[in-house]
Order: C-alpha cells, then structure tokens, then sequence
C-alpha cells in the first residue's frame, strides 16, 4: 500500500501527494540563473496548477555540482541560492524544492526548503541521506541512473532508519550504453510498492548524458510522449525542468520543456489519469 505524503507547512498550506491526491507538479528552471527568472516561472507554473486543480511546488538548484565541464554554469551558490529561493517562497508563496549535494547543507537548506532532493548521482550516499531525514522535512530521492528500482529500497530504508516517513521516489531514467538513457515504466510501480509515492522525472528521462561534449545533450521531443505512458503507468507527481527559452537555457536546455507548451502537456496527462482512474489505486 502507498502512503499519502504530506508537504507541511508550505505557503500554499498542506500539500497530500500520494493515493486519492492530486498530482503534484514539480518544475522549474534546471539551475537559478537569476531571481527574475524563478519568479515568472513560478508565478506562471503557480496559475497553470490552479486553472487545472493540481498541486505545485518551484524547484531549481542552487548549486549544480555534476555538470559535465568545470566552465558550466552552476547556479549562485548555497547562501545566495538559498536566499533567492526564501525570497521566492515568501513573496509568491508557493513552495520550494532544491537539490543538496553534501550533509553539512542539509540543515541550512531545511530553513528554506520544503522538500530537500537528493540528487540521482547521491541516492546512495548514506551520510547525505541521513542528514536530510533528521530535518524532517520531505526528502525526494532522485534514483541513480545506476540503481536498480528494487535497491531503491535501501535507500528507503536509509531514510526510515533515520527517523522519517515523509520519502518521494523519483524516476529519471537509467543508463543505456554510453550517452543515452531509457525509461523501465516497470520502475514505477516497483518503486511505488516500496510504500511511498512516486515521481516521474520526464525531463532528465530524455536527457543524453555528456552527448553534447562538453555538456549535456537531450531530446526534449519525448517528453510528452514518456509523460503520457508514465501517467497511464500511475505516478503521483511529475518532475519538468521549464524555462521561456530553452535554447538559451544555462543549464539542461536541450531536456528542458518551454514554458508555454507545459499547459497543453498537463490537459492531456490529466486526460491520461483520469482514464485509468480507480486501475492504479483501486
């Protein structure tokens, strides 16, 4: 059986994300490039989730750490980041997620943050999954690219261990020879009978790992199409990386969604859920 996760307190008030709850929608810019930036995203990705009943929470890293060349943008740093994305949650209210890549950010990230993401590349990182459990806020485990969906319970398990039940499990894809990812839809319900929900990534599902040379390439003419079967699958929250320009993009433009196609996608994903309906759950 799956639990209900709640997100508390937010700004927005509780968010459920689990069973019988709407979906959640996580999506922001894949770095902060700048404060402006994060905020017409999320002032827009705040009224497309109200227009269509779901729920909503801004996410984009502080801190990049795992991109391909030391000359790639990062993002503005934990201190700065975490300032920008305070200012944001208070002025736009709406709720935050941002990666931590080391323990020692966990508490620091917990005083802003309503979710602390572990980033795929980490989810095995004992000490930073731990750090990030005893916040107590709600820890999202990005699945490495590299992990089985079963072994994902260990991971879990590394969570409870620490004194926390409020776990999201997050789908992005797994390593397909050099370059290349692919989706095991399988994954999502295996990961989904660890108890706890789960969240497709069909952003980062269709990025090309390092294909671009000295970055990240990716085919963002997928996603809706992973979108789609991963919500006839069953998830509870999806992940996008959106942004105005992708092309112009600091980080992960070629996997990003543009801003204005993410409304259209979400009608038909909603479509989607509303057909299977009472199958995934019931």
């Amino acid at each position: 059986m799956t639990a209900t996760v709640r997100i508390a307190p937010t700004p927005a008030g509780p968010i459920d994300v689990g069973p019988g709850a709407p979906l959640l929608l996580i999506a922001g810019p894949c770095v902060l490039e700048s404060a402006e930036l994060a905020r017409e995203i999320a002032l827009e990705m705040q009224a497309v989730a109200a227009r269509l009943g779901i729920s909503y929470v801004f996410k984009a890293s502080f801190d990049k750490a795992n991109r391909t060349s030391l000359a790639s943008f990062r993002g503005p740093g934990p201190e700065k980041g975490l300032r920008i994305l305070g200012r944001l949650r208070e002025e736009v209210r709406v709720p935050v997620v941002s990666d931590i890549h080391e323990p020692a950010q966990a508490e620091m990230a917990a005083d802003v943050l309503d979710i602390l993401q572990i980033p795929a590349f980490l989810c095995r990182q004992t000490d930073l999954l731990v750090a990030a459990a005893r916040t107590g806020k709600v820890v999202n485990i990005k699945k490495g690219q590299f992990v089985s969906p079963w072994d994902m319970a260990n991971a879990v398990d590394k969570v409870r261990g620490a004194g926390s039940e409020r776990i999201l499990l997050t789908e992005r894809g797994a390593s397909f020879g050099y370059n290349n990812l692919v989706v095991d839809m399988r994954s999502l319900p295996v990961m989904r009978s660890l108890g706890f929900p789960v969240v497709f990534d069909a952003t980062h599902s269709v990025q090309l790992p390092g294909g671009a040379g000295s970055s990240s390439g990716g085919q963002r003419e997928f996603i809706p199409v992973l979108a789609r079967a991963a919500m006839a699958v069953g998830i509870d929250g999806l992940f996008l990386e959106v942004h105005p320009d992708p092309d112009q993009a600091l980080c992960d433009g070629p996997n990003s969604l543009p801003l204005a196609e993410v409304e259209p996608l979400l009608k038909q994903l909603l479509a989607v859920r509303r057909a299977v309906a009472g199958v995934i759950d019931g």
